[in-house]
């Protein structure tokens, strides 16, 4: 895809600097967006109150969530502190979205068992790691080999959403098919170590000049590797990433119309599941906040609406009346 020199200046900055691919590729997206909405006016010329009206659009026009409008705003924010040099207002004055957040969708425990049966091999335990360890889906998918504790039988999550790092619990249900896909990118790496032209495994800038060797280590390699070597367009070089994330998320919506599912499924609904399933067991709310990694309990709490009965525990006087 064709890019302006201005926006491939931006996306080789924040490539400079180590972004997450995702946030790059996102962050560019609402950039383009704010400039198209401007009839492609460079931002330099442009005002607060041409951010203003810009955000005020995307609830007006675009009846974004409030979360969408959050990235959008963090987006240009960023374009005018990094970019232009000109950082924006901290109190500037735009409407924000007033949707309300959605209640999470749950599965029962029957239709997890019923979604990870049927789900295709290859994708089984990433599935039962998202559900057994509440693992978002970028967190699953780079899992490196190091990361997995089968002694104490826990998962280190790092640089997850906000940066911030946890640990969080491990199945032991699962040591058999975890050493089976360690066994797996084994093989990847004994063949790509013979290619000449292979440069490792990708490490953030910082990691890769504190472990000068690492990127040809075994234990930083991912735990779900891609099945081909591809190039790193942050560096040009050959490595073999983690698997795409969209071939995931096609597979759970599939397999779940193919269990009977009638709901709508995502690969988060496993992670909502896993924590309305623990909360439904008697986890401490604190402790079921830990293990998501959620910076603010009022985030953890909107699973305890899912699983209150009918609205805050009343009982529906119809309920009362018997056979009808």
């Amino acid at each position: 895809m064709s890019r302006s020199p201005f926006l491939t200046h931006i996306r080789e900055f924040m490539l400079a600097r180590n972004f997450a691919m995702k946030t790059v590729e996102t962050y560019l997206y609402w950039i383009k967006f704010f400039i198209n909405y401007n009839q492609k006016t460079h931002p330099a010329q442009l005002t607060e109150a041409n951010v203003e009206a810009f955000l005020t659009f995307l609830i007006v026009e675009r009846n974004v969530a409030a979360s969408t409008q959050a990235v959008a705003l963090n987006a240009v924010v960023f374009l005018y502190r990094e970019i232009i040099k000109r950082p924006l207002a901290l109190n500037m004055n735009f409407r924000n979205s007033k949707r309300q957040p959605k209640l999470p969708t749950v599965l029962t425990t029957d239709e997890i068992k019923r979604l990870l049966v049927l789900m295709p091999q290859k994708h089984q335990l990433q599935a039962k790691l998202m559900y057994g360890s509440g693992l978002r889906l970028m967190e699953a998918i780079r899992l490196r080999i190091k990361d997995i504790d089968l002694h104490y039988f826990t998962l280190s999550i790092f640089n997850a959403k906000g940066g911030k790092h946890r640990r969080v619990t491990l199945a032991k249900e699962l040591t058999h098919d975890i050493k089976e896909h360690i066994s797996t990118a084994r093989k990847h790496f004994d063949a790509d170590l013979l290619n000449p032209a292979y440069a490792g495994v990708y490490l953030p800038f910082a990691l890769a000049r504190k472990y000068p060797k690492a990127e040809f280590e075994l234990l930083w390699h991912y735990l779900f590797p891609s099945n081909y070597l591809s190039i790193d367009p942050r560096v040009n070089k050959l490595r073999r990433q983690h698997i795409d994330a969209t071939t995931f998320q096609k597979a759970i919506k599939k397999t779940a119309q193919r269990a009977g599912i009638e709901k709508q499924v995502t690969a988060h609904t496993l992670r909502h599941s896993f924590a309305t399933h623990l909360l439904q067991r008697g986890a401490d709310i604190r402790t079921v906040q830990e293990q998501l990694g959620h910076t603010d309990i009022r985030t953890t709490q909107i699973y305890t609406h899912v699983i209150q009965a009918g609205a805050n525990g009343v009982i529906s006087p119809l309920s009362s009346l018997g056979d009808l």
